[in-house]
């Protein structure tokens, strides 16, 4: 069987959650009758494989994300209509083309529609008026959706009357192994102390309640690490601008090098995650990992991702209040790490994908 992924920037991985994906889908096929074939981005490549941990892998000669995402994604679903059995979708900026491609295709299509990209903030109304389009279309075309939180699997059965396929993303390619010369060298060159800060990675964007964890963090006084692209927007500038001298706030930028992630991330008191959108971020299952005490902004997607076992705040007086109890009070990393190890390794999420396949 040939299944063909479309939709990403392509592999090796290193853009986001959905690259991750497709990494350990094809890392994890250990089923000689399955081929994938992963279209890519050449605008991010310079480098181009043409197989890669047994994939093989089809190149586009468009940028994966902003505006030419559409046509990208447009002309991998017609090049992959004619080469595979399947279509596996991720993301719905191109779905907007399904009706014209069931015209001509009948190959089966199983689409992940990400975490309701129209209702993110950062997107204008006519950007979020052409998402919701494409999610609809995607609903109505594809053959099997797939939602990777209940809570958006809720949403697409109120919204479109159609039941979809719940499957998270796994997070344990983080569990690498870091020698004690290393951890010695990212702490002194980071100038921070082992178990003596909290933790946030995230995109800087207002959706994901950067401002308001730095500001109860000032406020808590409080030592924090926050890791994100602070220079992509003029929300993520303006909020590096009015920390940069904090005596508790450290603003880092983002960290590409996953052996030194994970020693800031094994190294931290507490994770902080403050996205209110997109259903299961892989940013937050990877932390659970660390088996570190973890809170949470307070939204359906958190809840559900963590069983309701984490601390959750929706403001930051909350979260103030959270900060300054004892911290035997949201001790929550033990079962952070038993939810993660039940319901987020790879091996799962892989064979989960590989049934869809060949189900009518």
């Amino acid at each position: 069987m040939k299944v063909a992924i479309i939709g990403t920037v392509g592999v090796p991985a290193n853009y986001g959650g959905f690259e991750t994906l497709v990494e350990q889908l094809v890392r994890h096929n250990h089923n000689e009758d399955l081929q994938y074939a992963v279209y890519c981005s050449k605008k991010s490549y310079n480098d181009e494989r043409w197989v890669y941990h047994g994939a093989k892998t089809e190149y586009i000669g468009l940028n994966a994300n902003g505006m030419q995402s559409i046509p990208y994604d447009i002309v991998s679903l017609v090049k992959a209509s004619r080469r595979s059995d399947v279509v596996l979708v991720l993301g719905v900026s191109g779905c907007a083309f399904l009706p014209v491609f069931r015209m001509f295709s009948k190959k089966k299509l199983i689409i992940n529609i990400d975490g309701l990209e129209h209702r993110r903030d950062k997107w204008n109304k006519w950007v979020r008026r052409f998402l919701k389009f494409s999610e609809k279309q995607a609903v109505k075309y594809g053959d099997i959706i797939v939602t990777d939180n209940k809570g958006i699997t809720d949403y697409v059965m109120e919204e479109y009357s159609k039941p979809s396929e719940l499957i998270a993303y796994g997070g344990d390619h983080v569990l690498t192994e870091v020698d004690d010369a290393l951890t010695e060298k990212v702490l002194k060159d980071y100038g921070i102390e082992k178990d003596g800060y909290g933790l946030a990675i995230c995109r800087i964007e207002p959706e994901n309640n950067v401002h308001l964890i730095l500001e109860a963090f000032e406020k808590a006084q409080k030592k924090l690490v926050f890791i994100g692209n602070w220079q992509k927007s003029e929300y993520g500038r303006a909020l590096a601008e009015k920390y940069k001298d904090s005596e508790y706030v450290k603003i880092t930028p983002a960290v590409y090098d996953l052996n030194v992630l994970n020693v800031i991330r094994s190294n931290c008191s507490v994770y902080l995650h403050g996205h209110s959108a997109g259903g299961t971020n892989p940013s937050l299952v990877e932390a659970m990992f660390f088996a570190k005490p973890l809170i949470a902004f307070d939204c359906v997607y958190n809840r559900e991702s963590t069983e309701n076992k984490a601390a959750y705040f929706k403001n930051v007086e909350e979260l103030v209040a959270i900060l300054d109890a004892p911290a035997e009070l949201y001790a929550n990393g033990s079962d952070m790490l038993e939810i993660a190890q039940r319901r987020y390794t790879w091996q799962t999420i892989a064979r989960q994908y590989e049934t869809l396949y060949s189900r009518d």
